[in-house]
């Protein structure tokens, strides 16, 4: 095991991102990224540090031909039979392929449901403003069957491509090692992406924003009702376009951000959401408990929901205090 590696997985087995063990060092998460992609290697400054944040000796970390650290400055809580999976360079470019194809599919069908009433839209303005020339039963009929057929059909890519994806699961779940060198590989790909996912994300935010203008106006000027209704439809266009944007870019940089542990993917978040898991089954049992033995015992189902929103709220400062609790 060469450095780089030795680094990534000391790294992650303490839980840190790029960017926690470069403010430890004191140094850029460039320079972090470098060493564990083999790009660079540390200073014998930085070795010493390393050897002292990691709880290893210098030797190990210098000889490869040391598998074993000496010592080892984990604790015993979640980290003591925690195993970090290795992933290969086939698997890697296996998934993030398969995520590129799938992103396609994915964002389209969710832009396919936004635009899924457009039909049922027009067809009824048609039968109530129009000439007349198709009743309101059969709008509505029409209109109903085409939504169900799209809302059916992107359910059905939702579901092939979970099924797709589901081997590469772990990679949200189960702190992970690259092996020698896909680190700077994704580091690469990432930052290629990453101008087609800033200027995805602004251009979606933007049609979101400018949708409704063209209703607004036909309002502000009392524009007939079926003028109301083509600009309805021209708003669900320009979201459904919107949302293809954030799905698309969204899903391909996700998957970069899991196989490099950054941001909501980093071994920190993921113990968390571990220990959030198991508190969020606790708390909703509870809640549900309540509701019900509430509801049954004053009868007043019409009132009793309110439970569900006070305990929604309730539930993000019980994870705060958890979190708290945690750190103390």
């Amino acid at each position: 095991m060469i450095l780089a590696e030795k680094i990534t997985m000391l790294r992650k087995k303490n839980g840190w991102s790029q960017e926690e063990l470069a403010m430890k060092l004191n140094v850029s998460r460039q320079a972090v990224s470098k060493w564990e992609s083999t790009a660079s290697i540390p200073d014998l400054d930085k070795l010493m540090k390393l050897s002292s944040i990691f709880g290893v000796s210098t030797d190990y970390l210098l000889k490869d031909e040391m598998e074993e650290p000496e010592t080892n400055m984990m604790d015993g809580s979640d980290r003591e039979k925690e195993t970090v999976r290795s992933v290969s360079l086939e698997e890697a470019n296996r998934y993030m392929d398969l995520t590129v194809k799938e992103s396609v599919k994915v964002a389209a069908a969710v832009s396919s449901c936004i635009l899924s009433p457009v039909l049922l839209i027009l067809l009824g303005g048609i039968s109530e403003y129009g000439s007349g020339r198709i009743t309101e039963d059969a709008a509505g009929g029409i209109g109903t069957a085409f939504l169900l057929l799209i809302v059916a059909g992107a359910v059905g890519v939702f579901i092939i491509s979970g099924m797709k994806l589901a081997p590469f699961e772990f990679l949200e779940k189960e702190c992970i090692s690259l092996q020698y060198g896909i680190a700077g590989l994704v580091e690469k790909k990432k930052g290629e992406f990453e101008p087609v996912y800033r200027n995805c994300t602004v251009t979606g935010v933007l049609l979101c924003i400018v949708s409704s203008i063209p209703l607004f106006v036909a309002a502000a000027f009392g524009a007939a009702d079926m003028v109301l209704l083509y600009c309805v439809s021209f708003l669900l266009f320009l979201v459904a376009v919107g949302v293809f944007l954030f799905v698309w870019s969204g899903t391909i940089w996700g998957s970069y951000q899991k196989l490099l542990e950054e941001g909501d993917y980093s071994a920190e978040k993921k113990r968390e959401n571990k220990r959030n898991g198991r508190l969020a089954q606790v708390y909703w049992c509870t809640v549900t408990a309540i509701y019900l033995g509430v509801s049954f015992y004053t009868m007043r189902w019409e009132s009793t929901w309110i439970i569900w929103v006070c305990a929604g709220v309730f539930y993000a400062a019980v994870r705060g205090m958890a979190a708290m609790l945690r750190k103390e």
